[in-house]
C-alpha cells in the first residue's frame, strides 16, 4: 500500500487558468495601490517633520564642511604667521599668534616673545594659563628664577608644587631649585630632604643628581 508521502508526488499540480493569472495580477495591483495611499498618506500627515528633519540635516553637514574648512584655513594661516614672526624675531608678532594660535604652538609663541623682550607678564600668563603642561612648569621655574630672591623657600616650594610629579619634564630640577633655596635660606634640614629625594631616585638625571650629591 502506497504511502500518503508517495501518492502526493504521483499526484499532477492544478495548472493556472487565464483567469487565476488575471486574478493575480488584480490582487497585486489593488494591494500596491493601498500602499501607495498609505505612503502617501503618511507623508502628507508628516510632510512637515520630514521636510525639517531633511533640512536640519543638510544644514547641519553643510556647516560640518564649513567648519573644517575654516579650521584647516586657520591652522595653516596661523603657521605661516608663526613662522614669519619666528624668522623676523618679532616679539610683538609672536604675542599676536599666542592669542590667537591654541596649543604647543600658542605657548612656544609666547615663552619665544618673552624671551625677545623679557615681560614677565608673559611668563605669568604661561604658567597661569598655557595649554601644555612643559611650557606651563618652565614659565614657572623662570619665574622663580627673577622672583626668587623676594620669595622665601616655603613660597618656592608651593609655588612650584605643580612640578612635583614625575608627569613634568621638570621634576627634578624643581625639587633641585625648592632645595637650592632652602639652602640659600640657611635651612639645611628641608634641604636635605629634597636632596635626599633626589639622590635616591635611580631614575634622577645623573647630572641633577651629581648637583644633588655635592650640595648634601
Amino acid at each position: 500500500m502506497a504511502s500518503i508521502l508517495e501518492r502526493n508526488k504521483n499526484l499532477t499540480q492544478k495548472k493556472k487558468t487565464r483567469e487565476d493569472y488575471a486574478e493575480d495580477a488584480l490582487y497585486r495591483e489593488v494591494w500596491e495601490e493601498v500602499n501607495n495611499e498609505k505612503t502617501m498618506a503618511f507623508v502628507k500627515k508628516y510632510s512637515r517633520y520630514i521636510i525639517a528633519g531633511a533640512l536640519v540635516i543638510l544644514i547641519a553637514a553643510t556647516a560640518i564642511t564649513i567648519g573644517v574648512r575654516t579650521y584647516r584655513a586657520h591652522k595653516i594661516a596661523v603657521a605661516e604667521t608663526y613662522e614669519t614672526a619666528a624668522l623676523k624675531m618679532d616679539a610683538d608678532m609672536l604675542n599676536a599668534v599666542a592669542e590667537n594660535a591654541g596649543g604647543a604652538t600658542a605657548d612656544l609663541a609666547l615663552f619665544q616673545s618673552y624671551m625677545l623682550d623679557g615681560d614677565i607678564t608673559k611668563l605669568e600668563r604661561l604658567a597661569t594659563n598655557g595649554d601644555t603642561r612643559d611650557f606651563r612648569d618652565l614659565a614657572r621655574l623662570h619665574i622663580v628664577g627673577l622672583r626668587g630672591d623676594d620669595m622665601t623657600a616655603d613660597e618656592v616650594e608651593k609655588y612650584l608644587s605643580p612640578l612635583n610629579t614625575k608627569k613634568s619634564p621638570y621634576y627634578y630640577t624643581g625639587m633641585l631649585t625648592v632645595a637650592q633655596k632652602y639652602l640659600s635660606d640657611g635651612d639645611r634640614e628641608n634641604a636635605n630632604k629634597w636632596l635626599d629625594i633626589i639622590i635616591n631616585d635611580a631614575d634622577a638625571p645623573a647630572t641633577i643628581s651629581a648637583a644633588a650629591q655635592a650640595l648634601r
